[in-house]
């Protein structure tokens, strides 16, 4: 199957900015927020949208990643434990695809009780299987099943995206 892009890295970038403003203007109450990026591509997502909003706003970020087996969820790995009692937490990926990862990616902080908890992907794909609704998304592709979504990163950047 030929590829076909859908997002340039001058597109992803305003798009970031778009989400990285819709984050703080659905937390203006909150003075931090802890991004967590889902590795590897959804932490580099992560690392963009917390210089964007320290630079539009005076929100204090924390930053931390998860790693887990995508496609067979078992352990989940934290970069470092937070109490996250009380706070907001922003989870990041790069495509949600059937909402498995995102669901899975909660378990941790599940033991603990955040004030909330969003989900920010780049790209989402119309096919859902669990209960799972993005409260930022940078650009949704219907797609069919034979369809795959991938996500060009290149050391701390994001420059694409494609679909095959």
């Amino acid at each position: 199957m030929a590829r076909k892009d859908i997002l340039d890295s001058e597109s992803i970038k305003m798009k970031l900015e778009r989400m990285a403003l819709e984050i703080i203007e659905n937390n203006l109450d909150e003075e931090s927020i802890i991004l967590v990026g889902i590795e590897e591509n959804g932490s580099v997502i992560a690392r963009s949208v917390e210089k964007l909003l320290k630079e539009f706003s005076s929100l204090k970020v924390q930053l931390i990643n998860l790693r887990l087996d995508k496609k067979h969820p078992g352990e989940i790995v934290l970069s470092q434990q937070v109490d996250i009692t009380g706070r907001v937490i922003v989870l990041v990926d790069d495509v949600a695809n059937s909402g498995k990862t995102i669901l899975y990616s909660l378990k941790p902080f599940l033991e603990f009780h955040p004030k909330k908890i969003q989900t920010l992907a780049l790209v989402e794909r119309t096919h859902k299987i669990f209960p799972v609704n993005l409260d930022y998304k940078g650009l949704s592709v219907a797609t069919t099943l034979q369809e795959h979504i991938y996500v060009e990163v290149k050391g701390e950047n994001v420059v694409g995206a494609y679909m095959t």
